[in-house]
């Protein structure tokens, strides 16, 4: 699974001074290094190298500063990582590839050669945004198909941790979670209800939220 070549991947741009989250805006691998301007990085995960692949980054390329792609190396080395014709069409897209061995060693093949233009800026700050607001990394890239921990679901469920005791009022919840007010009046998945003007209780799927995501309480 692809799941399984996510650490690995971190591991080798976090040693690049990367700040590394998994499956943000669709993206397998998000990583970031603060500065002036911040440098992003997304990294798509396969199985093997292929034509979707490649698809898959020139989908990610406008709203980054480099795309690596990644995926395990063939075991007898007869994989596309070894057609040059692969790897020439990804350096003239200014991809660069990863190979991730059965143990777990990342191997560079292609390095990305040359910036490419930023073609859409906002899509580019939703990613950097979400990534900033998500606490810790709770989700492992390339679980896409598994409901995602978002920085929105992890500020719903400080809140909803917050109200099991009792009822608070949303400007005090809002000390310790910014978007409460928003989140508490939004209640975009029913776990709050309102008990008085600007005091909201915890509804059954709140406490039941709690209980399958306990990891995403900050």
């Amino acid at each position: 699974m692809e799941t399984e070549l996510y650490l690995p991947v971190k591991a080798f741009l976090e040693s690049l001074d990367f700040v590394v989250k998994g499956e943000i805006g669709g993206c397998d691998v998000l990583a970031l290094r603060e500065g002036e301007p911040p440098v992003a990085v997304i990294c798509e995960l396969k199985q093997s190298f292929n034509l979707e692949l490649v698809l898959q980054g020139v989908d990610r390329a406008g709203a980054c500063d480099e795309v690596w792609l990644a995926a395990r190396l063939s075991v007898r080395g007869k994989g596309r990582e070894s057609d040059a014709r692969f790897r020439n069409l990804c350096r003239r897209l200014g991809f660069g590839l990863l190979g991730v061995s059965d143990s777990g060693e990342v191997q560079i093949i292609v390095t990305p050669e040359a910036p490419f233009p930023r073609r859409d800026p906002k899509r580019r700050s939703r990613l950097l945004k979400e990534h900033r607001k998500r606490q810790g990394d709770p989700v492992v890239g390339g679980s896409s198909r598994l409901p995602q921990m978002t920085a929105y679901r992890q500020q719903a469920l400080a809140c909803a941790a917050a109200l099991v005791v009792a009822p608070q009022r949303r400007r005090d919840l809002a000390k310790a979670v910014p978007d409460a007010p928003k989140i508490l009046q939004g209640n975009v998945y029913g776990w709050f209800e309102r008990v008085e003007k600007g005091i909201y209780g915890l509804t059954s799927a709140g406490r039941e939220a709690l209980e399958r995501w306990p990891q995403g309480c900050p």
